[in-house]
This record gives C-alpha cells, structure tokens and sequence, in this order.
C-alpha cells in the first residue's frame, strides 16, 4: 500500500498569488492533495533509470518509424509528414516532456503508460508547487526528486550550445530571442508558459508572450509578436495534430516558414511521433524484452486484462478498460473518436488505503528530472489530484 503522510496545505490566497488560479477542480474538491507520497531513494532512482532508458527507445523507435514510412501507422496526419521529417532532420531540440508510469513503488514494477511528449503539463505543480508544499511545512525541501527548474534553464541554452556545456550559453548567445504563446481564456495553459518564459529568460534568452491569436506570420520571414518583432523560436503550448486540423491554412504556413527561414518551433514536429500511443507499439516491437514496456497491439489482445485507447488524447479522454474475457470493466466518453484505438495490457497501479491510484509523471528535459503524481481511479480523467512526494 502506499504510503502518504498528511500536510498543511497551500493557502488558495498563496498559489492565486504565485498565478496558479486552477486550484480547484470542477467537483469542488482543492486540484493540490494536502498529503504527500512517501517515496525511497531507491524508487526515485529507479525513475529516473526509466525515463534515461525509455528516452533512449523513443528516439530509436521515432527513426525506425521515419526510415519505415510509418507515420500513418501511428495516425500522424498526412500534412505534418513533411514538419516531422524537417525537424527530426534539422537535429530541433526538443525542450521537455512527461513519462507516465504505472508502478514504481509500494513494490511494483515500472510500466510505462504513455509519453507526454509534445504539450505536457503538470509543470508548474511538480516544480514550484510541490517544493513550496515540503517548505511551507517545514520539511527539507531538497528531499525531493525535483531538479525540474534547473534542467530546463539548461535545456534552453542547448538550444544555442547544442551538445556542448550549457555554461558556454554566454560565450555562444547571439541575442537569438523566443516568443511564448498560449490560448487565451485558458489559465494553466498561461501559467505553464509563462513559467518556461522565465526559465528562458534565467537561461539568457530575450522573451516575451503573446496569445496564439495575436501571433503573425510571413512564410518568407518567419514568426512575429505584435509589435513587429521577428523571434527566432516560437514555443506554442497547442498540440501538433489540432495545428493540422484547423482549416485556416495555418500548418501549410508553419510548414513553408519552417522550410524557408531559420526559425524552430518548440516543441519540435517530431515530437508527435512520440505523442502518438501507436509508437508504443513500434516500441514494443523493437523491444519486447523490455521490463518497462507492456504489450500494445493494434487489435484486441486475446485472453487478457487490457486498455483501449485511441491513438492522441488527453486526461483519459476515449479509454476503455477490458476485463480477459473482453466485458468492459470502465469507460470514459471523449471527443477522439476520429483516432485509431491501441489495445496495451493492464497494469496495476500503486493504491492507498481508500483505493485510490497513484500514477507517476516524470518529467524530462535532457534527462529525467522530477517526480509528481496524479491520484484518481483506474482511468485518470480531469477531475484526478496532484499528489506530491518525499524523500525518505
């Protein structure tokens, strides 16, 4: 059984102060668990093993998937093939993402559930809001598997230092600036980007912020704010497949601005090969002996405890959960139904003493490098708690 230790919470005052004004879910419950997970040292290193290991895997499986034409397999629209190819060739930083595990503690194995890879959240909580938690009650904040902030200062001066020591960022900086966008009306979204818009500007970087609709661009030039200004990096917290679904032209132009100018878009394209749960499939093929890998086929796994789900969406969005003889056990409606369905066999989640499912998020930027967790049912939809974690 897990173990939790209860906490004083963070004021609401506090966290609407510091802009995370999503505090609350919709069910009335606080969205921040006031108690915490006990975790080993053993079992964050384990993690982190994981998510090194897993890293290493996607990005030969993404090559196997380019090499092999296979970009439908995995439902990656037609008009975002050629996106793909030119930042995966170009060598485009991919700036950070989320592992999601089943497992880990409580004694069992690490399994991976699907790679938020291309607009993940959950980053502000499992960087400032769960440090604040162990500082607010008077707990060694530094006992914690949470180096979040640290790694994507680097991870943003690799965009100019490429594999050399980011400390050279100062040597090799040539006022190359960033644009950050978000939707408007949607708060977390906000707070997440502008929250890499100050990682940036500790990295070194000139920044600033506008909302996607107020974005301009050239197909010969490239990206600008409103004021006029061109940037030579644009990250869009917007998923890649609705970039390709919008019917205002839109992806042909990022694609010619992409092809004609030197300006990168973050996250990179490829990074919807990674997004895609098909890859888990290719995954699985290339590594079947795998420990962190559960079987995922296309079709329904014969005489097995399994989960369907269609090849993009988000917060258990269109899953369904089957028992071996095929009954559905638990199901959640959604709005993917244009996507292929994968079937990936079932894995236990660790639980507490109410039942409830512990499922890990680690983050990744340039190597694992925090730890938090999501609590809900078997099937971890919108209305789940973060949980944050202790060293012990």
């Amino acid at each position: 059984m897990i173990q939790l230790e209860k906490v004083q919470p963070i004021s609401t005052a506090l966290m609407e102060e510091v802009g995370m004004t999503w505090h609350t879910d919709l069910d009335g419950q606080p969205y921040i668990a006031d108690e915490i997970v006990q975790v080993t040292e053993a079992e964050t290193e384990a993690y982190y093993t994981a998510a090194n290991a897993l890293y290493d895997m996607y990005v030969e499986a993404a090559q196997h998937v380019i090499d092999n034409d296979l970009f439908l397999a995995l439902d990656i629209p037609y008009n975002l093939i050629d996106p793909i190819r030119r930042s995966w060739e170009n060598d485009h930083r991919h700036l950070y993402g989320r592992f999601d595990f089943a497992g880990g503690v409580d004694g069992l194995p690490i399994k991976l559930i699907e790679f938020n890879a291309d607009t993940p959240t959950s980053l502000f909580e499992t960087a400032i809001v769960q440090w604040a938690l162990l500082k607010a009650n008077g707990m060694n904040e530094a006992a914690q598997f949470n180096t979040v902030y640290d790694s994507l200062v680097k991870n943003f001066q690799r965009l100019v230092t490429g594999e050399a020591d980011p400390q050279t960022f100062g040597d090799a900086y040539n006022f190359q600036n960033i644009l950050f966008s978000s939707m408007r009306d949607l708060p977390e979204d906000e707070r997440t980007v502008r929250f890499l818009q100050q990682m940036a500007n500790d990295a070194g970087f000139q920044t600033d912020f506008c909302y996607m609709d107020e974005v301009g661009f050239l197909e010969q030039e490239g990206i600008f704010n409103p004021a006029g200004t061109r940037f030579d990096y644009w990250f869009k917290l917007y998923p890649w497949e609705g970039i390709a679904l919008q019917t205002d032209g839109i992806n042909g132009i990022l694609d010619d601005i992409t092809r004609n100018t030197d300006t990168v878009i973050l996250n990179p394209a490829y990074t919807l090969l990674f997004q895609s749960k098909g890859i888990m499939k290719v995954l699985y093929d290339l590594f079947p002996d795998s420990p962190y890998l559960l079987e995922t086929r296309t079709e329904v796994l014969q005489g097995k405890k399994q989960v369907a789900k269609k090849m993009f969406g988000r917060e258990g969005a269109n899953t369904v959960i089957y028992d071996a003889a095929g009954n559905i056990l638990k199901s959640i409606p959604g709005e993917y139904d244009r996507y292929r369905t994968i079937y990936q066999a079932f894995a236990d989640y660790p639980q507490d003493a109410q039942g409830r499912s512990y499922q890990a998020g680690v983050f990744f930027a340039w190597e694992a490098c925090g730890l938090g967790f999501r609590r809900g049912g078997e099937i971890l939809d919108n209305l789940s708690k973060f949980v944050a974690h202790r060293v012990r």
